[in-house]
């Protein structure tokens, strides 16, 4: 009778360990894992049932064409799933957030257009990631940012056109990228990637075939042959332009900055104001050829050439003027910083409110002044003399506004 009962309690404490549905066989493999081979059953869906002690799933070529949330909220041990020649066309958020111990994931050959990248957040164990022959036309740049462990990463035959600069960044443990038979548009926005294959270690199986679609002169060629001199980084230059240096002014001051930019394909120039109050943003000109400015909440006055005007500059607009240049293969910038001075000597003025500043004898620089961005984001800043009131020659009281420019880089005045 003890035997009988000893028995029973075993089949008691290890029946919910063998739990398996009727489609799917389990075992216990050698080293202990827990086996839920569900393969080539003609499965329309995840098989309800799973013991919770599963550590391998496989449901390769089933019929499955929709993973829910709850998918497989039965078996939250899984290390290796294997879902592979499917029918999946619709993974919802959160069907693969809870798996934390997954380390090999298999969605090659289905249907996926649209995945829940933010999945992937928790999965930090994933160290091999098939999703290769499905019909994925893009990837967010962070979409692998958190697979510390990923060492195998498939992407082969999808849909993609581009790849966003930094997409296989914080992979330290990555050795192998399959990227082949995408129709990719080799405009420089895919430039990164040929710099990229360049230096790095991973292997990158089948380079040769990962070959440009578009455009026309680069069909057919490998992704890694396209010429550096179609793609240049942008090379930005701002300059103040002024007719003020040494004359006097009665309509008040109108500050004006050009931004010279160079690069290929040719920069885009946007500006950047921060004043005290408020923050602006200007993508391209707002001011038409026929000189009607298309936004006219706006006082900055954007040309087309590069250049910006701001009439009737005053305290308020004192501020941070930033010019940047931007192409497919990256962002440069330079930066102002536009002060007004109200004694008749505006370097004193600067020192008392930045002590770690200084001026060199009293020179200064004048109109065409460039400011060049050897290091992008260096801070110059341009000081306006404007004195006190003077005697007209008919006697009367004249407000009067002089020039006087200092230009300050990381605390040193540059002068011409």
């Amino acid at each position: 009778m003890r035997p009988l009962l000893c028995c029973l309690g075993l089949a008691v404490l290890l029946g919910p360990c063998l739990a398996c549905p009727r489609a799917c066989s389990c075992s216990i493999k050698k080293n202990g894992r827990l086996l839920a081979e569900c393969a080539y059953k003609d499965l329309q869906e995840v098989p309800e049932g799973l013991s919770s002690n599963v550590t391998i799933l496989t449901l390769s070529a089933n019929r499955i064409g929709w993973l829910g949330q709850g998918s497989f909220v039965e078996v939250p041990e899984v290390q290796s799933l294997w879902l592979g020649y499917n029918q999946i066309g619709v993974v919802e958020p959160g069907a693969f957030a809870l798996l934390v111990h997954l380390k090999n994931l298999d969605l090659s050959h289905n249907k996926i257009a649209d995945f829940p990248w933010q999945d992937l957040r928790n999965l930090s164990s994933l160290q091999i990631l098939k999703m290769n022959n499905n019909r994925l036309a893009g990837l967010p740049r962070d979409a692998f940012r958190s697979l510390k462990d990923l060492r195998s990463l498939w992407l082969n035959d999808n849909e993609l056109t581009t790849l966003a600069e930094g997409t296989f960044d914080n992979l330290p443990s990555l050795s192998q990228l399959q990227i082949f038979n995408n129709p990719f548009n080799c405009s420089c926005k895919v430039f990164w990637l040929k710099k990229w294959t360049e230096n790095t270690s991973v292997s990158i199986t089948k380079g040769g075939s990962t070959l440009c679609v578009a455009p026309g002169r680069l069909k057919g060629r490998a992704v890694t042959d396209i010429p550096d001199h179609h793609c240049v980084a942008p090379s930005v230059q701002l300059t103040y332009l002024s007719n003020l240096d040494n004359t006097v002014m009665y309509d008040g001051l109108t500050l004006t900055l050009h931004c010279s930019v160079a690069g290929s394909p040719p920069p885009e120039i946007r500006w950047k104001i921060q004043t005290s109050s408020r923050r602006v943003e200007i993508s391209g000109p707002n001011v038409a050829r026929d000189g009607n400015v298309k936004q006219s909440q706006e006082r900055f006055l954007v040309f087309k050439n590069g250049t910006m005007a701001i009439p009737n500059f005053s305290k308020e607009d004192e501020g941070i003027y930033t010019c940047l240049a931007v192409n497919d293969v990256g962002t440069r910038d330079v930066s102002v910083n536009v002060a007004l001075a109200g004694s008749e000597n505006p370097a004193e003025d600067l020192l008392r409110d930045d002590p770690q500043a200084s001026h060199l004898g009293g020179q200064s620089c004048y109109k065409g002044d460039e400011m060049d961005s050897f290091g992008a984001g260096e801070k110059l800043v341009i000081v306006y003399h404007m004195p006190r009131e003077s005697k007209s020659r008919a006697g009367g009281m004249v407000p009067q506004v002089y020039l006087g420019t200092l230009l300050l880089a990381l605390g040193i005045v540059l002068c011409c």
